[in-house]
């Protein structure tokens, strides 16, 4: 609220508008603080009346997996209950209703896994073009998101929808040679590292082609075959969430590419872009609120604390 605030939205009627403009949220709405039906209501609501887009994160498709029985079996679900993944979904159990999460479900099963508007580009993770045709293709020929696309996607070995899913809600992931290990954010031992699968992995180590990059591992050679995808330079802008960058880093990952994940559940912040059709970003239209915790530390009065990264753009135009 307090960055949509900021941006010159004001709430009407139960939505928050922009005179001119629009709002697209990175995805992954849920799962994480401790407002979550909030931030739904508040996005879901734009979304609706049209104020604003979003894409699915993987977050979104993992609570559609948890929530799907599996059709040949009575207590299984397309995303098995392990105690790790309730631990990932339990905010989300906890602050809703089995009723609400239905509802939500429902309206994830909606979204999109990327748009590409006029003259700008948003994703969730990564953009593979291959990955998002072979989602739409399957979007197109089956209930989207329904059982048998998650029958197809999550059970059948080797299916493209998979991978596609994999690479496009969560990024290409390299796996660590034997004997290297990473410890992820929430202690888990790792053997698979995030990449900048965005830029060419020619001349790189593994330490400088992860994502974030990792110093320890300089000195270890990527492998031959690496899962890249190399954003053109002449392509539109493209805006991504999910990677978590602390709060000391640049959003701006390459001129016509930026991560807006400032690790706002981590003390960090919530990060929009206020984009105006450039083609080459600029970290001066870049506009920041600091976590809910950060403000309580400076003493400073909060009304509201949300999750997700938003793109901010001109909504005139045949894509508004």
């Amino acid at each position: 609220m307090q960055l949509l605030e900021r941006l010159g939205y004001r709430e009407q009627h139960g939505c928050y508008r922009h005179p001119a403009r629009q709002a697209v949220f990175c995805g992954d709405l849920i799962d994480r603080g401790p407002q979550i039906p909030d931030v739904l209501h508040l996005v879901r609501t734009m979304v609706e009346q049209e104020a604003a887009r979003t894409v699915m994160g993987n977050h979104e498709f993992n609570a559609i997996a948890w929530h799907t029985p599996r059709p040949d079996s009575s207590d299984q679900f397309f995303r098995s209950h392990t105690a790790h993944r309730q631990r990932q979904h339990q905010a989300t159990l906890d602050q809703m209703t089995a009723s609400e999460i239905a509802d939500a479900v429902a309206w994830f099963r909606t979204l999109p896994v990327a748009v590409d508007l006029n003259g700008l580009r948003v994703v969730h993770a990564c953009w593979d073009p291959a990955g998002i045709s072979v989602i739409r293709d399957a979007c197109d020929s089956t209930d989207p998101f329904g059982t048998a696309f998650l029958n197809r996607a999550l059970t059948t070995h080797d299916d493209p929808l998979g991978q596609a899913l994999d690479t496009v809600l969560k990024g290409p992931e390299l796996r660590l040679p034997d004997g290297h290990t990473i410890t992820d954010a929430e202690g888990r031992c790792r053997t698979h590292v995030r990449i900048r699968w965005f830029e060419s992995p020619d001349g790189r180590s593994i330490g400088d082609y992860a994502f974030p990059k990792m110093p320890d591992l300089r000195h270890v050679p990527l492998p031959d075959r690496v899962p890249a995808r190399p954003y053109p330079k002449t392509d539109p802008p493209l805006f991504v969430g999910h990677y978590w960058l602390r709060r000391s880093d640049i959003p701006l990952l390459r001129p016509n590419l930026a991560c807006l994940d400032l690790s706002v559940a981590k003390n960090g912040f919530l990060c929009a872009y206020r984009f105006d059709g450039e083609t080459v970003l600029s970290a001066d239209r870049l506009v920041r609120v600091p976590a809910r915790s950060r403000r309580l530390q400076a003493g400073s009065p909060v009304r509201s604390s949300h999750e997700q990264s938003i793109v901010h753009r001109d909504s005139r135009g045949p894509d508004a």
